[in-house]
């Protein structure tokens, strides 16, 4: 059998990549470049640490069908939520909004000081601090990457959602 095929593979792979991605945002982006995350940034992180906790559970309780129905299903969701996130950051990042619109808040100030509801819409109309590109590699920015990979993990949770025979043991 194929190491592609085995759904606890695929399922460990998913989560080496989240943690990967984790690790390297805080540890080399945020703590040797100094560039601290907006309230995007922090959602997609929070995306992750969903995607590869789904992932790493998958991958530990090696599911039959049903159970990869279950765990695609939630791969699915959290991959498209953070999609969602990275490619309005992205939007954002192409075209910024006027400065007199920008928040400027952080996301715990936001979710601290307002109900949800309110916060929400803040947080995606972004600032200025969520507009600007500050990294890049291969001409692609932070969250034009984490598209990339939520992307991924989306239709790999779709895959093991609507066919999960595609997946040995």
């Amino acid at each position: 059998m194929s190491l592609l095929r085995s759904y606890r593979i695929v399922s460990l792979a998913m989560f080496l990549v989240c943690a990967g991605v984790l690790g390297f945002s805080i540890l080399y982006l945020q703590n040797v470049l100094y560039l601290d995350p907006c309230p995007m940034c922090i959602l997609q992180r929070m995306a992750f640490m969903l995607t590869g906790l789904v992932a790493l559970a998958a991958a530990i309780h090696g599911p039959a069908r049903a159970g990869r129905r279950v765990y695609g299903g939630l791969v699915a969701l959290s991959g498209m939520g953070g999609a969602g996130v990275a490619l309005r950051h992205s939007w954002l990042q192409w075209f910024p909004p006027d400065t007199s619109r920008c928040v400027g808040s952080d996301l715990e100030y936001m979710i601290n000081t307002f109900p949800l509801a309110e916060a929400l819409p803040k947080i995606f109309a972004g600032s200025g601090e969520c507009s600007e590109v500050k990294w890049t590699f291969l001409y692609l920015s932070i969250p034009e990457w984490a598209s990339v990979w939520f992307v991924l993990f989306a239709l790999i949770g779709l895959v093991a959602l609507v066919r999960p025979d595609r997946f040995g043991r």
